[in-house]
């Protein structure tokens, strides 16, 4: 007979309904778990798979995911990538957003580079009601839908770059304080690719720089799959031009800096040029760049806490230097955890709502987005994303040149120009 501890017998009913409450409890404490196994949000990355801008985009997403996950999550669900190649064609665009969206569910979509792309694929986005942050293209009229048509394009976002209207005002102080005030030229051409984004940016570059005291000698667009540059440059020679200040994003940068450096062109060069932020840049076309300024979102310097971090981590992963879709894509993913988190939910009206309200320490600088769901530009009192000037060195190295406030080596003309 076992021992009396004093405790009076409990009913067989009773005990039964203890028993279904301790497995209620049970099912409780569990949930949590329950639910870490359940449905991951999926991140849907449409982008241009073949170039560096869409493997550094793949790369930074990846990497935001695993720490993410490595820390248990959003929601106690995972999160995990889906890619899709949108190249830098309108409709295998569309066929991406269609895809990552009706066929493979996505929760967001993080991704893009071209703007005639993005702009074609944005009717899709809408129409799927997924949120959609941009980290590639530039254009303005990507987010002038969002204040234009608020209702149907409040999906739209983006992280960044900064839009060519802002990048425009960038280069005009570049012209303004640096060729102008630093260099002492004021003879300037301007030359760009005929694209959406450079149709758009070149209008506001030129105005500035005139009000600015340039003097503008020639405004060319080339086509983006031109080979030989030597009609063009034939006409910035004879302008009169001092400096030439280049605008393009396409596959024919490697083409232009290789033919600037082989014909011995006589003026320096520099604005923005994607391909040639590109870690592998001038290695890839032999040197050919030393002496070329690009434009950069950020470099490997102390810009935020993130900044540094986020560059060597990026090397460690993938062995490159990133270029500026990754910042975008690497920020955006947290971006989206963090609003999920607010929003307690995935449902896109909830989180957008709170990706409004986004004050995010980013990779260039604090991410916040306006009225039109696009990111705002650093100011002297707003330590938003900026606007850099990088230089291509001997031994394939770049130096900050421009601002000053950032500057890390003084301007080097190319060796066979004296001055």
């Amino acid at each position: 007979m076992p021992a009396d501890h004093g405790l009076s017998p409990i009913p067989v009913r009773r005990r039964a309904g203890l028993a279904l409450g301790a497995a209620s409890l049970a099912l409780l404490l569990a949930a949590p778990s329950a639910q870490a196994q359940g449905k991951p949000i999926r991140i849907g990355v449409p982008t241009a798979m073949q170039l560096q801008v869409g493997r550094d985009t793949q790369d930074a997403v990846k990497m935001a995911i695993d720490d993410i996950n490595g820390k248990g999550g959003v929601l106690g669900r995972k999160l995990e990538m889906v890619v899709a190649d949108e190249t830098e064609n309108p409709e295998t665009g569309i066929s991406a957003i269609k895809k990552l969206t009706a066929d493979e569910k996505v929760d967001v979509l993080v991704g893009g580079y071209t703007s005639g792309v993005t702009l074609a694929q944005l009717p899709h986005i809408s129409a799927a009601k997924t949120i959609y942050l941009g980290v590639g293209a530039a254009s303005p009229s990507i987010t002038q839908k969002v204040k234009a048509d608020y209702d149907n394009y409040k999906y739209i976002f983006r992280v960044g770059p900064i839009n060519a209207a802002n990048q425009a005002r960038e280069l005009t102080g570049f012209i303004s304080n640096f060729v102008k005030g630093e260099l002492g030229i004021s003879k300037i051409a301007i030359v760009g690719e005929n694209a959406k984004w450079v149709q758009d940016l070149v209008p506001v570059l030129k105005k500035g720089a005139v009000e600015a005291g340039a003097d503008i000698r020639a405004t060319e667009f080339f086509d983006t799959q031109t080979a030989d540059f030597s009609p063009l440059f034939s006409k910035v020679k004879e302008s009169g031009a001092q400096y030439l200040v280049v605008i393009l994003s396409h596959a024919s940068s490697d083409t232009f800096a290789k033919q600037w450096y082989d014909s011995r062109f006589p003026m320096p060069y520099g604005g923005i040029d994607v391909k040639s932020m590109d870690g592998d840049f001038c290695d890839r076309i032999g040197a050919k760049s030393v002496g070329q300024m690009a434009a950069n979102f950020a470099v490997r310097a102390p810009l935020t806490p993130r900044t540094i971090p986020f560059f060597d981590e990026f090397r460690k992963v993938t062995n490159r230097s990133p270029v500026y879709t990754a910042f975008g894509a690497n920020d955006a993913v947290y971006i989206y955890a963090d609003a999920v988190k607010r929003a307690g939910s995935t449902d896109a009206d909830k989180v957008i709502k709170e990706l409004e309200k986004t004050n995010h320490i980013g990779i260039p600088g604090v991410i916040q987005f306006d009225e039109m769901h696009d990111v705002k530009p650093g100011t002297p009192t707003y330590k938003g994303p900026s606007f850099l000037l990088a230089q291509w060195r001997d031994g394939c190295k770049r130096e900050v040149v421009y601002p000053k406030t950032q500057r890390t080596a003084d301007f080097k003309y190319p060796s066979w120009i004296q001055k």
